[in-house]
């Protein structure tokens, strides 16, 4: 099993940077697939980016492709998304996500560890 812990969300301005983070303690790190989702008010938790186990592989949803760039570090055990040009529509609770599933799912369903989410705020 592994542990996740997100962070680095906060209030940034359109048009911004901001790098959130993931650690991830547990065995076995760099066996695992990771992926951010977000929850904006609707209640839907959709697809942001994945990233396979050596960090050689991401996906990403059409709506963040160019602007946001999954990482990991598997020395550190940590998982990064770095997002730029933010506009007020990424304002969302970003959560990290594990499986050993599938490299590339989108599905909420296919990931089985979560970590606690972190706020992102984007104003005009």
């Amino acid at each position: 099993q592994v542990q996740l812990v997100d962070s680095g969300g906060g209030l940034v301005q359109a048009g911004d940077s901001l790098t959130l983070s993931c650690a991830a303690s547990g065995r076995a790190f760099s066996r695992y697939i990771f992926a951010w989702f977000r929850q904006a008010p609707r209640p839907e938790r959709s697809f942001v980016a994945s990233i396979n186990w050596s960090g050689g592989n991401q996906y990403y949803a059409d709506s963040v492709k160019g602007r946001f760039t999954i990482s990991r570090d598997n020395a550190e055990n940590t998982v990064y998304l770095h997002m730029m040009s933010l506009k007020p529509e990424d304002t969302a609770v970003y959560y990290c996500a594990g499986t050993t599933l599938r490299v590339g799912s989108r599905l909420r369903n296919e990931y089985a560890y979560w970590g606690q989410g972190t706020q992102v705020t984007v104003s005009s």
